[in-house]
């Protein structure tokens, strides 16, 4: 079973943010278990606006290509270069080192709680 962390929130689209702000934004343990091996991200950039639940990028992977969905609306202020660099780090440590971008947020999207998401997608506390 997939890890769902605590103290994060999760949208429909398996992204999370924390409570950061700008808020951290990646994808969990539960889609990047999914892609299987990551070789490939295409991030927003710095300065660029994104809007919750529209596509602002993509993941990926030696099985498929999924769009990145923004969990909240607001300005992109840093990328993770890191994880452009070496997209498998989003398979070791998705919730660490696998961060994608930060948001300084106008607005939140619909969130779901670490319990709600994963009771939705099979993951574990």
């Amino acid at each position: 079973m997939s890890k769902v962390v605590e103290g994060l929130r999760y949208s429909a689209e398996h992204e999370w943010v924390d409570s950061s702000n700008p808020v951290k934004v990646g994808i969990s343990a539960v889609a990047a278990d999914a892609l299987g091996d990551v070789v490939y991200v295409d991030l927003p950039a710095v300065g660029d606006t994104v809007t919750a639940g529209e596509t602002c990028g993509e993941v990926e992977s030696t099985k498929s290509v999924s769009d990145l969905y923004a969990p909240v609306s607001g300005t992109i202020v840093e990328v993770n270069q890191e994880a452009v660099d070496n997209p498998a780090i989003l398979n070791e440590d998705p919730y660490g080192a696998g961060w994608l971008f930060t948001v300084e947020v106008t607005e939140e999207g619909e969130l779901l709680s670490a319990a709600e998401y994963a009771e939705k997608n099979g993951g574990e506390l």
